[in-house]
């Protein structure tokens, strides 16, 4: 019989009770039973019988279990179906995983793919259609190689950034893997979903080299150069010999990843710290300009992250701590906070790797640009090395420098979700957020953030935005914090949402990922010539995945079975029985 037990995901207690905190301490109603579309108890049941028997009672999950299946940050809202699975099951092996797909398809039963549920304040492990069954990759956490002399791992999905991190240190690699803010996540569901990080390779999906895919029909197909048994060249590059498919895969329902190669850093001689901000909140858009100058010219080979004085102070503590008044803080309260933590309205957090001499010659030409093109702000470099001729160890980096920027992973920006929590520490945190493509043109930065501070303000929020400066574009975060026990605040946070997707939709921008509740809602956007974009991808859904059992849904593209669904939920804004896309005024969160 399936357990009613969660499963336990990490054997690191503080990763293990974080989650626990998470999935299991907020307040929310355990999932009701629900049946798979289409599918009668009773077969339902029979497949549950098949499951067990493939996996083990301790891998097939139903009823309390599931509680550890829904979005953590789920606002249940009236006449809105809950995202939630009829089951979770846990493969361990492609072996595993392939007679799992068997019985999914033989009974019609559609599985959501994930591979550590970590993409929270996007849904988390929630699946985008009601009653799909849960399918959890995290007991799939083999490294297979980690290369030292060419930078390169190949894991599975289950095996974390930390995880992978350990695995170095211990075996004395010298090699630093990028990790993004919080260490818990998959290494492949991060780089599949286009997140990002902060050492040099930090745009993981750049840096993938060969794919192991396993279709619908239990079919496996490596990607590249992998795609040839005996290449010597598998992970080392990413031509392939015809179309090049790995792309399919990234944000995808195509087929569920089992392996993946990905290149890591090679182990620096040393590293610099580098900060730089500016005193008023219209410096973006000369920020903009400047660093997005010097990220395509090569003067700043990578990633800048830039936030505003809101997202700091919400790492420093809560906002009732730092003001008590009624709606948005002032600007004379920003200023003073930024006076008392010695900081601007704008700060910018960038790093350079390599040899000594070479990145303290990047520093000061970046200094020099700065100082003549941006006079009122202030720009800091901090440099470490290792002894003589040493690499660089990155423990001994000390903080604020070091963590994440390093490659060492951590769950340092989790408390952040608590910002919008009383003083006594009552409620509930959570976060979503509106991330949108934006041009790094400095005038339409400074455009969007007003019209978002305008947006947040009216609703008696802060701005909390960050943005992530790539050569040409950027990604910008708005990020949406609140008490999900405060009817109020997850109300206002609706509308903020809401009216942000609209004033970036006005603007030409879209999401680059999106929240399992608003993924029709972007998917719509891409509309050149009646949708072709979506209308090819979903011919390539209905001849890989004929059943439509795997994630349907997942960024919109719907499976022919279930196409009828997307569309009663984005068209004449009206739900559908099991499908609720939130374009109307009842988003969830």
């Amino acid at each position: 019989m399936p357990t009613v037990l969660p499963p336990i995901r990490y054997q690191d207690a503080e990763y293990q009770n974080a989650h626990n905190d998470l999935y299991l301490g907020i307040p929310i109603d355990a999932p009701e039973h629900i049946l798979p579309p289409g599918v009668s108890q009773e077969d339902f049941d029979r497949a549950l019988d098949e499951f067990v028997s493939i996996l083990g009672d301790d891998s097939v999950f139903t009823g309390e279990a599931l509680r550890d299946y829904v979005d953590p940050y789920e606002i249940p809202l009236p006449n809105v179906d809950r995202k939630i699975p009829s089951g979770a099951v846990c493969p361990s092996s492609t072996e595993q995983l392939h007679a799992v797909l068997e019985v999914a398809n033989r009974y019609s039963i559609p599985v959501w793919t994930f591979s550590r549920g970590k993409n929270i304040g996007y849904g988390g492990p929630a699946p985008r259609l009601p009653g799909s069954m849960a399918l959890d990759l995290h007991r799939m956490d083999k490294i297979l190689e980690v290369n030292e002399k060419f930078a390169y791992a190949v894991v599975e999905p289950g095996v974390t950034f930390t995880q992978l991190y350990e695995y170095v240190v211990a075996q004395k690699l010298k090699i630093w893997s990028s990790v993004p803010s919080l260490g818990w996540g998959s290494v492949i569901g991060n780089t599949l979903d286009r997140g990002m990080g902060f050492t040099p390779t930090a745009n993981h999906h750049e840096h993938i080299a060969g794919l192991e895919v396993m279709l619908a029909d239990g079919d496996l197909i490596r990607t590249g150069q992998w795609a040839m048994s005996t290449s010597p060249s598998a992970h080392l590059s990413k031509y392939s010999f015809g179309p090049s498919i790995d792309g399919l895969f990234l944000q995808s329902n195509l087929s569920v990843v089992t392996k993946m190669g990905i290149w890591l850093t090679p182990q620096p001689q040393a590293y610099m710290s580098c900060s730089f901000d500016m005193p008023n909140r219209e410096d973006v858009g000369l920020i903009t300009d400047l660093f997005g100058e010097m990220r395509r010219n090569g003067i700043m080979p990578n990633l800048c992250y830039v936030f505003n004085i809101v997202e700091w102070s919400a790492i420093i503590g809560k906002r009732a701590e730092l003001w008590d008044g009624e709606g948005a803080m002032p600007e004379s309260r920003l200023k003073e906070i930024q006076q008392e933590i010695e900081t601007g309205h704008w700060s910018v957090k960038f790093s350079l790797y390599g040899a000594k001499t070479v990145i303290q010659a990047q520093f000061d030409e970046i200094k020099r640009v700065v100082a003549e093109r941006a006079p009122t702000g202030r720009i800091k470099g901090a440099i470490f090395s290792g002894e003589g001729d040493r690499l660089l160890d990155p423990t001994s980096v000390t903080q604020p420098h070091g963590g994440m920027f390093v490659g060492v992973p951590s769950l340092w920006s989790l408390p952040l979700i608590k910002y919008m929590l009383p003083k006594d520490g009552s409620g509930a945190g959570a976060h979503s957020a509106y991330s949108a493509i934006i041009p790094l043109d400095g005038k339409v930065m400074v455009e969007w953030y007003h019209k978002a501070r305008e947006v947040y303000e009216a609703e008696g929020f802060d701005a909390m935005c960050d943005f992530f400066m790539h050569g040409r574009h950027a990604v910008f975060v708005c990020m949406l914090c609140f008490d999900k026990t405060n009817r109020k605040q997850t109300d206002a946070i609706d509308r903020i949402f809401h009216r942000l997707f609209e004033e970036g939709k006005k603007m030409g921008f879209a999401k680059y990922r999106a929240h399992v509740d608003h993924m029709d809602m972007v998917s719509d956007q891409m509309d050149f010539n009646d949708h072709a974009y979506r209308r090819f991808v979903e011919k390539i859904k209905d001849t890989l995945d004929p059943n439509g059992i795997l994630s349907p849904g997942k960024m919109g593209i719907w499976p022919k079975k279930y196409r009828h669904l997307r569309e009663g939920a984005w068209k004449d804004n009206e739900p559908v029985a099991g499908v609720h896309d939130s374009y109307g005024p009842k988003a969830n969160l």
